[in-house]
């Protein structure tokens, strides 16, 4: 965070082509002051975390609602941990049952935000978790 900015990477992975939630997260954070790279859609696990570490992003925010969630966010993370890029916080949503949530917080995603979330609500969220990830 260099430039006092929150550098956000929001990306749509897998083959999950309903983009409008990521583009409105994506809109809240850029109107809360953080700068937003969004990868579009269709991507992959790697290229998601290519473009993390690339960026230089201080979190990773994922959509999924294709059911690809149980595999999709964990392999981000594992890919970010390969790369030395463990303290990014991961969030995530879309539609995912409730029975996987804490299954995805076990695998590394901090956070999972499901249909209703505030874009208050995920604002805060990053806006606490880089803090205390600059302040680390």
């Amino acid at each position: 965070m260099a430039s006092g900015r929150a550098r956000i990477l929001v990306a749509k992975p897998g083959l999950d082509g309903h983009d409008r939630g990521i583009k409105v997260v994506a809109r809240a954070l850029r109107d809360a002051g953080m700068e937003v790279i969004y990868t579009g859609l269709h991507q992959t696990p790697e290229q998601i975390a290519s473009a993390a570490i690339q960026e230089d992003v201080d979190a990773v925010g994922m959509s999924c609602l294709s059911g690809a969630h149980m595999t999709l966010f964990p392999k981000v993370v594992e890919l970010l941990k390969e790369q030395g890029a463990h303290d990014i916080p991961v969030f995530g949503g879309g539609i995912i049952p409730e029975a996987d949530i804490a299954k995805l917080k076990a695998a590394g995603i901090d956070e999972i935000f499901t249909p209703g979330a505030t874009t208050k609500a995920i604002v805060d969220w990053v806006n606490e978790h880089v803090a205390n990830k600059q302040e680390a």
